[in-house]
């Protein structure tokens, strides 16, 4: 592998791996554009760069994902009956849109899809209203739509649900702490199952680079998640140092400046 390309590769690892442990957010809307750029360069269709990127990033999630929840788990932070019930519908929904939709939609139709939902979510999360005290997470069922939700996103845009996860546990009065540790665990599932929908989606698919499986790019898997695993315990352990308006403030900074990213792909997508 050319060294210079190795390189640009770890340091993506580990700022994405960093914001996965202090964010719960798996980095993934950090990798895909800078993925999508190193495939453009190297002679790869630009349609054909961001769904590859896009797999890759939900594929370094597996190993992130494992990573941050662990040293959240140390710290008791993970609602794990959460998780149990979130699970299911995630699945599910990451099947639905990594084996279908996926291949269906047009990228700039989805960036700007993206970017008004992640707006919504970072503005309702920085104006921190306060959810009614009695609102609670939904019962069994409500969980499994609310997964399925979950993972149908993410399989769309390559993140491992942060964003969408963390603001509806705080929604549901889940402590944003807990919310961020249980979102890190959440996102092994949605990565798993996404996987290998992007995996089987991606076999007959022409004029893939060397190193591909599926949609998937090995060589950047594999030095994107061996950089990241080792700076998500380090997010971690400074989301647990911080005040949680402060870190509400710095999730509502990434989603604003992810939307107006995904914003301008957009509108360079459709204005062609």
């Amino acid at each position: 592998m050319d060294p210079i390309l190795l390189l640009e590769l770890a340091v993506l690892g580990i700022c994405t791996g960093f914001l996965a442990g202090l964010l719960g957010i798996g980095g993934g809307m950090i990798i895909v554009p800078f993925i999508t750029y190193l495939l453009n360069a190297r002679g790869v269709a630009p349609e054909l760069a961001v769904k590859m990127a896009i797999a890759t990033s939900m594929a370094t999630i597996i190993f992130t994902s494992l990573s941050s929840v662990r040293a959240h788990h140390k710290r008791g932070a993970v609602r794990w009956d959460i998780v149990q019930r979130l699970a299911p519908g995630i699945v599910g929904g990451s099947l639905i849109a990594s084996m279908g939709v996926f291949s269906l939609l047009k990228g700039s139709w989805l960036a700007l899809f993206f970017a008004l939902f992640v707006g919504f979510s970072a503005t309702q999360m920085l104006l921190d209203k306060k959810p009614k005290p009695t609102r609670q997470m939904p019962d069994t069922g409500g969980q499994l739509v609310a997964g399925g939700v979950i993972g149908f996103l993410s399989g769309l845009v390559g993140a491992g649900g942060g964003f969408v996860s963390v603001p509806f546990m705080a929604w549901c009065n889940v402590a944003i702490h807990n919310a961020v540790a249980t979102s890190a665990a959440l996102g092994f599932p949605i990565a798993v199952a996404n996987v290998v929908g992007y995996v089987l989606a991606g076999q007959n698919v022409g004029n893939l680079p060397e190193g591909a499986f599926g949609y998937l790019w090995l060589p950047a898997l594999a030095v994107i998640a061996c950089a990241s695993v080792l700076t998500a315990p380090q997010g971690a352990k400074v989301a647990h140092a911080l005040p949680i308006k402060t870190l509400k403030k710095v999730f509502a900074a990434i989603l604003y400046a992810l939307s107006a990213y995904m914003a301008y792909t957009a509108y360079k997508g459709l204005s062609a």
